[in-house]
């Protein structure tokens, strides 16, 4: 290698890191907050250096030398990133709906923790939850199609075009939608609970007026839930990892 190739493997080193750092910024497991910055991006700079040779030809050449068409395709480059390392954490947004839906059926919407997986409050059902998610994302390699996505994306989305805002928008409504759709069904056993358990204290408030039917409505419907909660986490989490599955396939099938 000659030093007036270097420039040009520089540049193109950085447009790669562009988006697979943006990715990894976002993605599920690796982009929380809870992973040191270093860690992070000292994965994105490896991964950026395994992919640079299949990346590299898909640049046009001279970028080097000009400064405007670098400018354009660097934020290409970084929204192309963002919106899949978006769209990988949109999938996994079921599981904090599921949680927040659980939550409020069993009078434990009031009951905020630190989400470790967002730095953020939240209930501690979808905190509990969205953990755990994580954690069988790992176990079951689903990561692996995830890691797999920041490789198709070159070819999916070739560096140099323009920037398909129409299908970005299209997919992160689609994606939102499902979320949105599955964590109500997994949820869905506690929808039921919380409506005829509400059901039935109404009926016998109307039956029994004098009766403090909040003092015994309260304990009987958390350790209800919770024991329901025990018996169907499995089932939850099954469905919630075809969920995630698919949704990752369709990001390496664009």
């Amino acid at each position: 290698m000659t030093i007036r190739l270097l420039p040009e493997v520089a540049v193109l080193y950085m447009l790669a890191f562009a988006r697979v750092g943006a990715i990894l910024m976002l993605m599920p497991g690796i982009g929380e907050t809870a992973v040191a910055p270093r860690i992070r991006l000292g994965i994105a700079l490896f991964l950026t250096l395994l992919l640079q040779p299949l990346a590299a030809p898909l640049y046009p050449a001279g970028l080097a030398r000009d400064t405007a068409r670098l400018a354009m395709l660097l934020g290409g480059e970084i929204a192309i990133g963002l919106f899949i390392g978006m769209a990988s954490r949109l999938v996994l947004a079921a599981a904090q709906v599921a949680g927040t839906t659980i939550a409020n059926q069993l009078g434990l919407g009031f009951a905020m923790t630190v989400d470790p997986t967002q730095g953020q409050q939240g209930v501690i059902f979808g905190n509990f939850l969205s953990l755990m998610a994580v954690t069988l994302i790992f176990v079951t390699d689903l990561h692996v199609p995830a890691i797999s996505a920041v490789s198709s994306s070159f070819s999916l989305f070739p560096p140099g075009q323009w920037v398909p805002t129409g299908d970005f928008a299209e997919t992160t409504v689609k994606f939102v939608g499902e979320s949105f759709r599955v964590g109500l069904q997994i949820s869905a056993p506690f929808l039921a609970f919380g409506l005829i358990f509400n059901l039935g204290l109404g009926m016998l408030q109307k039956m029994m007026p004098q009766f403090q039917i909040f003092f015994v409505a309260m304990p009987l419907s958390i350790g209800v839930g919770l024991v329901l909660f025990g018996l169907v986490l499995a089932t939850m989490m099954a469905w919630y990892l075809d969920h995630v599955r698919d949704g990752f396939t369709r990001l390496l099938a664009g």
